[in-house]
């Protein structure tokens, strides 16, 4: 029983104490005024009877009445009803606050919120005193309290005779039973009667009509939203104009929340003076009234409801976690059909008359019952995942809450996981986890229904019955006795409260009230106390759980098969037959992916411990430990799967003999996964522990008392299927039962047993968290919460509990001190913890506590002593199972600096090594080694996955094209352990992702990075692998004397001569004939004592090019070395001028050589001879020089050889110079500063260039710049500006072609050959079409002055450079600024070419758009657009007669890029072999490319990084040669090569900046002359030279150019490719640039076979990505070649060169084509292919023999058109091919005739004239009898069968039909027809006899 009311309080309007303007409550009388002892008095009540603040009023307002809750400090609830109603105030009240009035004036006139009724105004002097009656309860009987106080207040309003004192005195003593649905009569004295009722079941709320008027104010979604707001631990506020709402919503969600209780701040009604609770930090559920709305407007993380609103507003910053799907959608569509049973039949079309609808009590019972159903789905099965850890005193009692999401298979969920780790749910398992206690219609519920929950899923109508059934049960819960007799309560008359009282609520006698009490309460003490007993059960745990929904994960759902393979593979291991346990490993370790296969494997390793057979040998536990690794790897640190809890044991029993008394344990192996640092894994594993040993513990006991032997079995079985709950329940039953010594040891046996676990854990967790290498303590930092182990438990423990942790005897702080990071001493910390808050929890004493302290230090240092041996006997072990390490081919002269550090190669972001969706073996990941060498990076291994097969995986690139490198943690692919690895980027697009094997110590990883920085970047270029080799300087030494920066002239001169002198007259060589190893010695290098195939004669000859005397003897011999390089070949060859005509001045050429820059003192990145004008003076080219940045000033490089134009380069403009001249309006004053005279040289420099040129230079010296002025004056035209013109409009491509379709930029160069003049330039370029020819610049035309309509010259610069420029109408050069990208955009696009073309790890949808996207980011093909752009265009001016000027930035990267296009595409010289070369030499090498600065070769070029700007002038080379294949003598092979080559630093050839450089250095004419017997090239040049004498690998076949071709290729990016250089890759043998290296074994000649049959096919799988295509499928001209040599040396005869054979079959092809105009066309000499494209045509055509080999190139067919000694010579140089040629003599022809030959399917019969000849063993046919030119050839090697045939359809008709016959090859079946049935007869019988012949 319990006091109906607790105490009775009248509270009334006081002044407030600082005489504000409101006021206070006040206390009038308390009774009874002493507190009861079980509870005392409430304080802070005055505040919560007006929430809204105390005021005066200016009327009666009506009384008002709600229930206010307060909260005390022990979460006990106190419920305050409180009647207010207004009574006038008094005067004292009044004059506290004039102030107040008049503000409330003042507010009424601004239109505030006075409370002002309009109807009754009031005289302003009377004002009302709110009064409050206040009730005191810890009981909820709503109506019991308005009733009660309604009568008390009826009783003073109407005046009734009844002592008040006696009223409230029986109020204060009533009492009324708990629970147990009892029902009571009260009366309070007053002639009243009211009936309370008490619910059933205590632990059920009591919701009246709340939750129904909730989810009428809110709707379905809106109160969702709130519930899981709540659960989830989120602040709700509710907002109302009415407290009774407020409070009513807020009961309404908490008994929604049933079976959970809220345990945070609730507070349904909030008073205004405590609204800065709302800004608390923990969760709650607050009613506020809506007049303060304004107030909540900053809360940033609470919820608010509004209930008059009906709107629920969720901040942006709160994410709610939804119900998790399907309960979600079910629970929404039940919640409808219960509110709305209307919305069913809405669309029927014969509706039912009535639909019954729920009163608004059932309805919120129905609406419960929603909510109990759907809690019963989400915990189902909740109490198989209890731990009961002690049972006596008390029970202790754990949830596991992983093992719960992953049986329920919602470990992702963020619901569920919330809930479970929030307090409610805490208290939901301290509260219902107790296994004897009472149970409720939940417990029911979960352990009964849920098989008919599952059931009901998709019938809506069972659904309902279920919850209308549940709703019963709930509603007759709160009202058990339906009948009840009715209420009698005396009530107010109607609007009493407006009549004038008769007097104030009177003050009522304290004594009176108190000795009522008294009274009662001695009463009560008399009486035996009525204790209702409770009925305890043992609360049932229903069926085991299941998944809320099936969810097939994906790849993994694990079939039976995939089960049977694991089991198969670990009998294997355990029955010794290791290689078939290794042929099925992979496919178990991808079966290990799914839970299932992980549980099998951890019951299958359970059964090999139970029999005994935990030793293994050495292999055994190698596959047992990646087993077991595997399985861990997947395994979150949770383990929901209670994977690592089943291997946990298994991990400290498998071990192996490491030597006498050594044993290793595989746990020492499996520590690098994060489950093993979770404290939350190890306290659910203790708890299951100490629950199974707690159960045995009773269980044994009861076996001891058990029944006689025979009935041991029966009882044995029952006992085994008693779970831990059953026992613990039966143990609380007999409990009281048991006397206290009993009691005692039970307690003593229980608290040892959780002690000696915790011993047995602090053994096992230093098991796991010991690494076996102590040095190795970073892993244990870097695994996750070794020092974060405070956060939140697996076992549900509330913060006050964990707070106790604070009691432990572990003195360190809860922090680890960054310092330490001794290992023993973090996991003594980790232990230490652990053992403190399981003890602590599971009630162990405290000294035993102290004693476990004390242990744990002991026991990790005996581990650790332990390990120390195991270590060291391990690493003695002879590794097991690790392939040998397979040792690299290296180049001759390159040394291995490290040796292989064994490593795994992983699988990078390119999928085709890895067998992606291209197919293809797993290549990858590979087990191996890496090796550094002087020269490269390499990695040799095999496939870890034996399946691929004994493939050698070899990955390599240059030490010099290294470009980034990382540092990565990565797993290694068979052991799945965490190890450093290394990522190594080169600029040769490879990718080395490297796991190093854990036998690599971090230092030997260390120093390969520091020895691979060092090689990358040497000190010095005399570092470099491409100088040390084969010379005595090694690297380590520093360089032979420290050079100061700048050599004084006198050294360098010096330097110059000695060079000079070796290398002067050599430029003529003699050659001794040379003759190619055979084919099967091409790849090795040529034997030591073999003298180099290049040998060079010794006797000098006399130079053709004299020196004149003219020279200092020193310079002399500069001079003639100068006069070698390539620049100065070329130069004559496109007549420039030579050196001896220049010196003696000669005036007829235009241009001359100046050897003003020999001494490289001008200019030092500019070559030693340079062309100028002829008209300029050395001295003034100093000066002239100085106008443009690092001195380049502007030189010819190239002259046309029918225009005549001349292409100029040069660095860009400093700010004075041309730019200056132009910019300086008025002429130059007399006075002229330096700079000035400069700029005056070089406007006649350019003056010089301009009249240098046939077309514009005039006899009558009008081309003079005064000239130019007076004839511009006479005429009188205001000059306008000239042009500029840009090149920026994408526009101006298409505009170009329909003005003239013919070339990219419209027929520029027709104006050069035609009288009609070309349209301008820059209107071009801007897209403008000009239909009429405009002037030169615009003005108009003069008679007295015929200019030429186009600029002499245009200079091309950079439009920044040339901004704001005027240049002088009458200048004949026109400025053509255009915009290019910057040396900085190419190096960070080519960072992003490299990462889209060689990813470094898999995309996350891998397709080819995700690669597509990430080029078409890295700009680089805008970039090869834009440069073939401006090289077309300057070739379309060069061509059409104007020079070209290119000065871009300085000269030295875009300037060169542009340059060399241009001449390669107007001069068919540079596309051979020779002149590329050329080429190269003269623009790059020469002209001062910085190759060593832009491909940071040295240390100080480190910062700046590799930035490719040769590599980008290749790849529009590339574009090139795409668009037209037969102009280039070289193949795209060569391109990569110098691709891969300038990058690589082999050769000398690439390295530094500049002659002078190379000079200085010595490098620059050694390499011309001195006998080097069998050193390796160090010229690329001469490495090309020697290849292309063996094999033709850098030939174009199809070579065939037009003389006069200018080239002018589309540049649209559509029109470019990806070239292959960035993306192909050989695993079989590394980049095949080295040709040395690249080169396998040759391949085995085809054997006869034994029977004399054909030869065996030697069919081979290719694999993309693993073999080099190119090389194992040879086109058919190399094919032909290599069988010509072999041929050759079969014979023994020397084979010829494969060049000299081509050459030699090619002049034979275009003689054969002259003399019969019909003749066979030469195929891939086409010369009628139209010139505009010819980059389509390779025409072949069907063979002389119809072999597919044969190309008509190859052929000699032309017998009767040679003449016969032609024809001879090429029989002997090919005497053994039969299919070159086709001979007439008679004795090849055994047998010949006509015969009718049925063509191919669907082809008519035709007669042909046949040939059977026996030497060749073939049946040839011919158009008739005279061709000379077979048709096709019929091998009989391949007949099978000669067979009589019939005719078919189109035969010929008059022939009998027996001369039909069918010729049966292995390809086809052949059907003949011969004239008569006799000569049919005869060539059966004459192939028959070849046949058997054969």
């Amino acid at each position: 029983m319990a006091r109906l009311a607790d105490y009775f309080v009248l509270v009334a309007f006081g002044p407030h104490p600082r005489g504000s303007g409101e006021g206070q409550g006040q206390i009038l009388q308390r009774f009874p005024e002493k507190d009861w002892e079980d509870n005392p008095f409430p304080q802070g009540i005055e505040l919560f009877c007006q929430p809204s603040g105390w005021q005066l009023c200016p009327e009666r307002n009506p009384p008002t009445f709600f229930v206010a809750v307060l909260t005390d400090i022990n979460s006990e609830r106190h419920y305050c009803a409180c009647l207010t109603f207004w009574e006038p105030a008094e005067p004292t009240q009044e004059a506290v606050c004039p102030e107040n009035a008049t503000e409330r004036e003042e507010e009424a006139d601004e239109g505030g919120q006075a409370r002002l009724s309009p109807t009754a105004p009031a005289p302003p002097s009377q004002l009302f005193a709110p009064k409050t009656l206040v009730l005191v309860s810890r009981l909820d009987h709503t109506e019991v309290f308005r009733n009660s106080l309604g009568l008390i207040y009826a009783i003073h309003v109407e005046g009734l005779n009844v002592c008040l004192e006696n009223v409230i005195g029986n109020l204060l003593t009533c009492t009324v039973p708990l629970a147990g649905g009892s029902q009571r009569t009260i009366s309070l004295g007053a002639g009243d009667r009211q009936v309370i009722q008490t619910p059933l079941a205590d632990s059920l709320p009591v919701s009246r009509c709340s939750v129904a008027l909730l989810f009428r104010q809110l709707g379905i979604t809106n109160v969702l939203s709130l519930f899981c707001a709540a659960l989830t631990e989120h602040k709700v506020l509710f907002l109302s104009r009415s407290y009774q709402r407020l409070a009513d919503a807020c009961r309404g969600l908490l008994a929604l929340l049933f079976p959970l209780r809220y345990s945070f701040t609730y507070v349904p009604i909030l008073p205004a003076q405590l609204l800065e609770v709302l800004s608390t930090p923990t969760p709650f559920i607050i009613g506020v009234n809506a007049a303060f709305q304004a107030e909540t407007q900053e809360l940033l993380d609470v919820i608010i409801a509004d209930l008059d609103g009906g709107t629920v507003t969720v901040p942006e910053c709160v994410h709610i976690p939804p119900l998790p799907e399907p309960l979600q959608s079910q629970t929404h569509s039940v919640l409808s059909m219960v509110l709305d049973p209307e919305l069913e039949l809405a669309d029927l079309a014969f509706p039912p008359a009535t639909s019954s609808t729920s009163s608004l009590k059932m309805q919120d019972k129905e609406l419960r019952a929603v909510f109990l159903r759907l809690f019963a789905q989400l915990l189902q099965g909740y109490r198989w995942c209890l731990h009961i850890v002690r049972i006596h005193p008390e029970p202790v009692i754990r949830f596991h809450k992983a093992a719960f999401l992953g049986q329920r298979g919602l470990v992702e969920d963020d619901f569920l996981m919330k809930v479970l780790e929030g307090m409610a749910f805490a208290g939901f398992v301290s509260e219902r986890g107790v296994p004897y206690r009472p149970t409720d219609l939940f417990d029911e519920l979960v352990a009964h229904e849920v098989a008919r929950i599952r059931a009901d899923e998709n019938h809506p109508q069972r659904i309902l019955r279920h919850v209308q059934e549940l709703a019963e049960q709930l509603y007759k819960n709160e009202n058990p006795y339906p009948a009840v007799a009715m209420h009698k309560v005396q009530r107010p008359g109607e609007a009493s409260h407006l009549r004038r009282a008769p007097r104030p609520f009177p003050r009522l006698d304290e004594g009176t009230v108190q000795w009522i009490v008294d009274q009662a309460a001695a009463k009560m003490q008399g009486a035996p106390p009525a204790v209702k007993a409770e009925r305890k059960t043992t609360v049932p745990s229903g069926p085991p759980m299941t998944a809320i929904l099936e969810r097939c994960s994906g790849p993994h759902v694990n079939s039976a098969r995939r089960l049977e393979v694991v089991r198969n593979c670990i009998s294997y291991v355990f029955e010794g037959k290791m290689l078939e346990a290794k042929k099925l490993l992979p496919a178990v370790l991808r079966a290990l992916k799914g839970r299932a296969a992980r549980c099998c494997l951890a019951q299958e390793l359970h059964l090999h411990v139970q029999q005994n057979r935990a030793v293994l040998d050495h292999q055994q536990f190698d596959f047992v430990v990646r087993m077991m690794n595997c399985c861990l790897q997947d395994c979150t640190s949770l383990d929901e799967h209670g994977i690592a809890a089943a291997l946990l044991p298994l991990v400290t029993a498998f071990c192996r003999k490491l030597s006498p008394g050594v044993t290793q344990f595989a746990y020492s192996c499996v520590q690098e996964h994060v489950v093993w640092s979770t404290p939350q894994f190890w306290e659910a594993m203790f708890y299951g522990d100490v629950q199974t040993h707690i159960r045995a513990l009773y269980l044994e006991t009861s076996e001891d008392l058990g029944s006689p032997s025979q009935e041991v079995g029966e009882v044995q079985s029952q006992e085994d299927e008693r779970s831990a709950l059953d026992v613990a329940s039966e143990q609380r039953r007999l409990w009281p039962t048991l006397s206290r010594e009993k009691q005692q040891e039970l307690v003593q046996k229980e608290e040892s047993t959780v002690f000696s676990q915790a011993i047995h854990y602090a053994n096992r967790m230093s098991y796991l968290l010991l690494p076996l290498d102590s040095s190795k303590s970073r892993l244990l930092r870097e695994r996750a919460g070794l020092g974060d182990l405070e956060s939140a438990s697996n076992s549900l423990v509330t913060n006050s509990m964990a707070g106790s942790m604070a009691e432990s005897y572990d003195t360190e702080s809860g922090f680890e001190d960054a310092e330490t990071c001794d290992v023993a001493g973090a996991v003594v910390r980790f232990i230490n913890r652990f053992v403190d808050k399981v003890c602590t929890e599971s009630g162990v004493t405290s000294d035993h506590l102290k004693g476990l302290h004390v242990m744990v230090p002991d026991i990790v240092q005996m581990h650790i002593e332990t390990l120390e041996a195991v270590h060291r006997e391990s690493k003695r072990l002879p590794p097991i199972q690790k392939p040998k390490l397979l040792r690299p081919r290296l180049l001759p002269g390159e040394e291995c600096v490290l040796d292989g550090l064994r490593v795994y190669l992983l699988p990078d972001g390119r999928e085709e090594g890895a067998g992606g969706s291209g197919g293809g073996p797993a290549l990858l990941p590979a087990e191996g080694a890496v090796f550094l060498t002087t020269y490269r990076v390499i990695f040799t291994g095999m496939p870890t996955d034996p399946l691929v097969g004994e493939q050698v995986v070899v990955r390599s690139f240059p030490v010099a094209a290294l470009t980034k490198e990382k540092r990565l943690s990565v797993q290694t692919p068979v052991d799945q352990l965490l190890q450093d690895g290394l990522q190594l980027r080169s600029c040769t697009f490879q990718l080395l992702k490297m796991a190093f094997d854990e036998e690599v110590g971090s230092d030997s990883a260390e120093l390969f990075r520091k020895q691979l920085h060092k090689l990358r970047y040497p000190p010095d270029i005399r570092g470099t692998f491409a100088l040390t080799l084969g010379s005595t300087h090694t690297p380590g030494r520093p360089s032979r004397a420290a050079k100061d920066k700048g050599p004084s002239l006198r050294t360098l001169s010096r330097n110059l001569v000695k060079n000079a002198k070796k290398t002067i007259g050599r430029q003529y060589v003699t050659r001794k004939k040379y003759n190619p190893p055979s084919w099967e010695h091409r790849g090795q290098p040529p034997p030591e004592d073999q003298e180099d195939e290049i040998s060079v004669s010794e006797e000098l000859e006399p130079s053709t090019l004299t020196p004149s005397s003219a020279l200092k003897p020193s310079d002399r011999m500069t001079m003639s070395s100068l006069v070698e390089r390539a620049c100065c070949r070329d130069y004559q060859r496109l007549g420039l001028g030579t050196l001896s005509n220049s010196l003696s001045r000669a005036k007829s050429e235009p241009f001359r050589i100046s050897p003003v820059n020999r001494m490289y003192a001008i200019c030092r990145s500019y070559p030693g001879l340079l062309i100028v004008p002829q008209s300029i003076q050395d001295n003034a080219l100093q000066r002239v020089s100085r106008c443009y940045r690092q001195n380049r000033f502007p030189v010819v490089c190239w002259r046309s050889g029918r225009s005549k134009a001349v292409l100029l380069r040069s660095g860009g403009l400093h700010g004075k110079g041309v730019v200056g001249l132009f910019k300086a309006q008025n002429a130059p004053s007399p006075g002229q500063s330096q700079a000035d005279s400069s700029s005056l040289e070089q406007e006649k420099y350019l003056q010089a260039v301009v009249s240098s040129m046939p077309r514009y230079a005039d006899s009558s010296g009008r081309n003079t710049l005064s000239g130019f002025s007076s004839a511009h004056m006479s005429s009188h035209v205001p000059s306008p500006r000239a042009r500029v013109t840009t090149l920026s409009n994408p526009m101006a491509a298409s505009a170009s072609r329909r003005i003239a379709p013919r070339g990219k930029w419209g027929s520029v160069r027709a104006s050069g050959r035609s009288s009609g003049l070309g349209t301008d330039v820059g209107s071009r370029l801007a897209g403008r079409d000009v239909l009429s020819p405009p002037q030169a610049n615009g003005a108009p035309p003069d008679p007295g002055f015929l200019r030429p309509h186009r600029a002499a010259l245009y200079i091309i610069g950079d439009k920044a450079q040339l901004k704001g420029v005027r240049p002088d109408p009458l200048q004949q050069w026109e400025l053509v600024p255009i915009e290019v990208f910057e040396v900085r955009q190419v190096k960070a696009s080519f960072k992003k070419l490299l990462k889209a073309c060689v990813p470094g790890c898999p995309a996350a949808e891998p397709s080819s758009a995700s690669f597509l996207r990430s080029l078409e980011e890295s700009e680089w093909l805008t970039q090869i657009h834009k440069l073939l752009q401006i090289s077309v265009l300057v070739v379309e001016l060069l061509d059409s007669g104007s020079s070209v000027l290119v000065s871009l930035e300085d000269g030295w990267d875009i300037t060169t890029q542009v340059v060399s296009l241009v001449q390669l595409l107007s001069d068919p010289f540079y596309r051979t072999l020779e002149g590329f070369r050329l080429l190269v030499e003269k623009e790059w090498l020469s002209f001062g490319h910085r190759f060593s600065h832009r491909g940071a070769h040295t240390l100080t070029g480190q910062s700046s990084g590799f930035t490719p700007v040769f590599l980008q002038f290749l790849d529009c080379v590339y574009q090139v040669h795409l668009q037209f294949p037969m102009e280039f003598e070289f193949s795209q092979f060569y391109l990569k090569f110098l691709g891969y080559h300038h990058a690589s630093r082999r050769f000398r050839t690439f390295l530094l900046d500049s002659d002078y450089e190379r000079i200085e250095l010595g490098l620059l004419y050694e390499e011309k002359g001195e006998r080097r017997g069998q050193l390796a090239c160090r010229s690329v040049w001469e490495y090309v030279d020697r290849l292309s004498k063996r094999t033709p690998v850098f030939y174009n076949y199809t070579y065939a150019p037009e003389d006069t071709e200018v080239l002018r290729p589309y540049s649209n990016v559509s029109n470019l490719k990806v070239w292959d250089f960035y993306t192909e890759e050989t695993l079989a043998e590394g980049p095949p640039y080295d040709w040395e290296l690249a080169q396998g074994p040759p391949e085995p000649p085809e054997e006869e076979r034994p029977d004399g049959g054909a030869p065996q096919s030697r069919r081979r799988v290719v694999w993309p990505c693993y073999d080099s295509r190119p090389r194992v499928q040879p086109d058919a001209i190399s094919r032909l070649l290599e069988e010509l040599q072999r041929l050759e040396t079969e014979l023994g005869r020397p084979p010829e060169r494969w060049k000299d054979t081509w050459d030699r079959v090619k002049a034979a092809q275009r003689l054969e084509g002259r003399p019969d105009g019909h003749g066979t066309t030469s195929s891939l000499l086409v010369s009628s292919v139209p010139h505009h494209r010819r980059s389509l045509g390779v025409y072949l055509q069907e063979g002389p023999v119809g072999s597919t080999l044969s190309l008509s190139l190859d052929s000699d067919q032309s017998s009767g058109s040679t003449t016969s000694s032609s024809r001879q010579a090429a029989r002997r140089s090919t005497s053994t091919l039969y299919s070159q040629f086709q001979t007439a003599e008679s004795e090849n022809r055994s047998y010949e005739g006509t015969l009718y030959k049925k063509g191919a399917f669907m082809k008519p019969w035709k007669a042909r004239w046949f040939v059977l000849d026996k030497t060749k063993h073939q049946l040839r046919y011919y158009d008739h009898r005279v061709d000379t030119e077979c048709k096709g050839v019929i091998d009989l090697a391949e007949v099978e069968a000669v067979a009589p045939g019939t005719p078919t359809m189109g035969a010929p008709k008059t022939v009998d039909e027996k001369a039909f016959f069918d010729v049966k090859t292995t390809r086809r079946v052949y059907n003949f027809c011969a004239q008569d049935v006799p000569s049919a007869q005869q060539w059966v019988d004459r192939i028959q006899s070849c046949l058997s012949d054969a």
